[in-house]
């Protein structure tokens, strides 16, 4: 049980305001813009199949139709979840023939994963 969620008796009807805490968490505030583009990548994050897929990316580039082999699904579904990937700017692809291999964009997207999988593992 998380104890740290207020109960109905810890809220009050005529809150005190603080307006120093006001302005400076006003002022930490990125813009609105940056704000819904950061909410779009993590949105991305959200699905369980585009996870599995970064993971499968973290070693070494794949291309669809080993990527749809390995993860047990369609060729369409995969190019469906690479796509929203891509757009994200999450993975990259490199073009050897007719087969398009895909990996991971840059360092950002290990730490991120990386940093997720540190604090869902983390001991309360």
């Amino acid at each position: 049980m998380n104890t740290n969620i207020l109960t109905d008796e810890e809220f009050t009807e005529d809150p005190e305001i603080h307006e120093e805490v006001c302005r400076k968490v006003t002022s930490c505030l990125p813009p609105e813009e940056e704000i819904s583009d950061l909410a779009d990548l993590f949105k991305v994050f959200g699905d369980s199949t585009r996870l599995k897929i970064l993971f499968a990316l973290f070693d070494q580039a794949v291309c669809v139709g080993d990527l749809a082999q390995s993860l047990n699904m369609t060729q369409s579904a995969i190019s469906h979840q690479l796509k929203a990937l891509k757009q994200a700017k999450l993975i990259k692809s490199r073009r050897e023939g007719k087969t398009i291999f895909y990996s991971l964009a840059d360092e950002h997207v290990y730490s991120i994963i990386a940093t997720g999988r540190d604090h869902i593992e983390e001991e309360d």
